[in-house]
């Protein structure tokens, strides 16, 4: 347990004084320092609603010296009496006393005859597959993508000289598709497991600072290195990651899985994790044909939007842009029309790139990346419609078949050698010829640009919703879409268009025993934190009714 002091406000101009914020968490909460071993940030951020005056707010966690040797009960009784002094003050709501539940891990009786098999090594598998190592589970890991190392040259090749590897891509290969992305970590789930990944992620190389940062992230350039030690700590433990081995076929008999065909052989198993993401579009085919219960899902589509960092920064902050103690400007922007579509931006990147994230061929996808620095001249984001299966049919993979026909109409905008096709925001908006020149934000997208009309990529609704939400996240952010900004197409892997329908209870697959859909592709998670704890959830199931392989072989 701590006791924690939250909202408190300092002004930007005084800086991000640690000592300065944390004296006034202690006179906050009525501590002298000499009662307390340990003081450090839970949460910082910043408070620009009125940019005349910019606040930067914390919450600051104490320990109490002497903690260590009291007993639980003698602990809270402690806590309870510094919390009890601002009780009928105005700092009451203020200090608080937390209670840190710890990730716990039982296991079950049921004896495992072969090693859980995870397919997919993003952050659901990644995830999954470190916990059941730590418990002595020896899982096997199979990704059909390549390993950091070799993934990084191939991207790099397909970026450079447009010749695209459809098995090893920015979608497929070691980390999943958030290895080339901003590396954010936030997320709207409230599970204690967050605070076990963020830890976990801190343990294998991320930045201190993502323990208490509103919105952190990690970055394309740390998250690398992240990844390889977490791989490398699971086959520490016994765990096995294959690479450039992907998932054929499943073999279900009488209502459970029993074993699975790779490109690399034929693989028993009891407990079977698909964390394949969201575009492994030839598995879903294959778990359709299977009986699996897949059903549609909605997702959204549209394009990625650039401006110059300055300008949002500007935007956000006023006068006080460039401030040492604020971060790059980050803007989340939302709204609905009558008929409740909507149109958001997503997956914004601070000093990011655009980058070609195709994964078939014939195909242009954006994405946007970051490094953790942050520190490129363009700010990017996805700005996307909602769109649903009255938009693109009722079968189980038509999203699939939508996703696949924008991207082939842009591969076509583009010149069909993987240029996007791009243009203008003031262009877009006014019907006129899609001029780049004039712009002074120049793109980014990481295979170059052709210029194109984008009304030509997309259905009619999506058009005007896109139109719409340019116009008015423009009022709300000054510089979001003016005659500077540009748009580049076309993004559509915002998530998963298809659900792997499973029991909530159990992690499994409806009336498939032993198969456990987890993560983003499964539908059942939207982003690199949400994605690992659903991964640490199902391998939470499997222990829970198995032995470890560690305890069977003793």
């Amino acid at each position: 347990m701590a006791i924690i002091v939250s909202q408190i406000k300092t002004p930007l101009e005084s800086g991000s004084d640690q000592n300065r914020i944390f004296a006034a968490a202690l006179k906050t909460a009525r501590l002298h320092r000499d009662e307390v071993e340990q003081t450090y940030l839970v949460k910082s951020s910043i408070d620009a609603r009125r940019q005349e005056q910019i606040y930067l707010v914390s919450s600051v966690g104490f320990e109490l010296k002497g903690t260590h040797s009291l007993s639980s009960e003698q602990l809270a009784a402690r806590e309870e009496e510094v919390v009890r002094r601002t009780r009928n003050s105005r700092a009451g709501e203020q200090v608080k006393i937390q209670h840190n539940l710890p990730t716990t891990f039982r296991t079950g009786s049921d004896r495992l005859e072969h090693p859980p098999v995870i397919v997919g090594f993003g952050p659901a598998g990644m995830f999954a597959g470190l916990a059941l190592a730590r418990m002595g589970y020896r899982p096997i890991i199979l990704e059909r993508g390549a390993d950091v190392d070799r993934r990084v040259q191939s991207v790099r090749g397909f970026w450079d000289g447009r010749q695209l590897d459809p098995q090893t891509n920015v979608q497929f290969g070691e980390g999943g598709a958030g290895t080339f992305s901003d590396g954010k970590l936030t997320t709207r789930i409230n599970d204690p497991r967050c605070s076990f990944v963020l830890e976990e992620m801190i343990r294998y190389g991320a930045p201190q600072e993502i323990r208490y940062q509103q919105k952190p992230h990690v970055g394309t350039d740390l998250l690398r290195d992240v990844v390889k030690n977490i791989r490398n700590e699971i086959i520490r433990l016994g765990g096995q990651v294959r690479f450039l081995t992907r998932l054929e076929d499943v073999t279900l008999s009488q209502g459970r899985v029993s074993s699975i065909r790779t490109t690399e052989g034929e693989i028993p198993v009891q407990a079977l994790v698909l964390a394949i993401g969201h575009s492994a579009r030839d598995t879903f085919e294959m778990l359709a044909g299977k009986q699996v219960f897949l059903e549609p899902k909605p997702f959204s589509v549209g394009v990625r939007i650039e401006q110059r960092q300055q300008v949002i920064d500007r935007g956000l902050y006023g006068r006080w842009a460039g401030h040492p103690a604020l971060p790059k400007g980050e803007y989340q922007l939302s709204w609905r029309d009558e008929q409740q579509r909507g149109v958001y931006t997503f997956c914004m990147c601070p000093g990011g790139f655009v980058v070609a994230s195709s994964s078939e061929e014939d195909t242009v996808v954006t994405n946007g990346m970051s490094e953790h620095a942050r520190d490129g001249e363009n700010a990017n984001s996805a700005l996307v419609v909602s769109v649903n299966v009255a938009d693109f049919g009722n079968g189980v993979l038509d999203g699939i078949a939508f996703q696949r026909q924008l991207e082939r109409t842009a591969f076509r905008l583009g010149g069909s050698d993987y240029r996007a096709p791009a243009q203008s925001v003031s262009s877009f908006l006014d019907g006129s010829s899609p001029d780049l020149s004039r712009p002074k934000t120049q793109p980014t997208f990481s295979c170059g640009v052709r210029e194109a009309d984008l009304h030509s990529a997309f259905p009619e609704q999506v058009n005007r919703m896109l139109e719409q939400g340019m116009r008015r996240f423009e009022c709300k952010l000054p510089g979001f879409a003016d005659a500077d900004a540009i748009i580049t197409g076309i993004e559509t892997r915002t998530s998963s268009p298809v659900r792997m329908t499973r029991n909530p209870d159990s992690l499994q697959a409806l009336g498939m025993d032993g198969l456990y859909p987890c993560g983003e592709g499964a539908g059942y998670a939207g982003g690199i934190v949400s994605a690992a704890v659903d991964g640490i959830r199902v391998a939470q199931q499997i222990m829970e009714r198995y032995q470890p392989l560690d305890s069977v072989r003793e």
